[in-house]
């Protein structure tokens, strides 16, 4: 059985962290409801915010990317198409080898990055689900109603190839329309 004074010191352990809980919660209420917390895009989120955000997308796109089964990809068709698709919906504001994104892409908050190192951060079902399904409040669009499968698992194809593709490689395999 504890002692009195065990008991005192945890009662005013718990007290003070529920203390310190109120307070917290009603600075962020103030913050909140006052409006304090300044959300245009012509300023950074502070880093806190912006790291928990990124880390929270990160676990939810790979829980939800978990179970789909990635086809066939790489056949140069596939990955001319998904060039095409590349190239008209997602260039201007990610760039591509040898170009970097559109000045849309550059006001963008926060910035859409780089796809050529995107296979190192991301599995083909996850670049799959965050091209199909789009990332709130990023920019990132959802394509599941713009286009078709086909041609989301075409982009996650070329994307593939982004590594290691040079600006001329880009140029050639983006010059022409690949008939569907």
């Amino acid at each position: 059985m504890p002692s009195n004074r065990t008991r005192l010191i945890l009662k005013t352990i718990v007290l003070t962290l529920l203390a310190a809980g109120c307070i917290a919660a009603a600075g962020g209420a103030a913050v909140f409801y006052g409006g304090w917390y300044y959300v245009g895009a012509t300023k950074h989120h502070f880093q806190t915010v912006y790291s928990v955000l990124e880390k929270g997308m990160q676990y939810s796109v790979r829980r939800n990317a978990r179970d789909i089964a990635v086809p066939p990809l790489g056949a140069p068709e596939q990955v001319r198409r998904g060039a095409a698709v590349y190239r008209d919906h997602c260039a201007q504001c990610h760039g591509g080898p040898g170009f970097a994104q559109s000045s849309i892409g550059m006001s963008m908050q926060p910035v859409p990055g780089p796809l050529i190192d995107a296979t190192l951060n991301w599995k083909e079902r996850e670049i799959y689900w965050i091209t199909r399904h789009g990332i709130k409040m990023s920019g990132m669009p959802a394509w599941e109603f713009h286009l078709s499968d086909a041609d989301i698992w075409a982009t996650v194809a070329f994307i593939r190839q982004l590594p290691e593709m040079s600006a001329q490689d880009y140029r050639a395999i983006t010059a022409h329309e690949v008939q569907r």
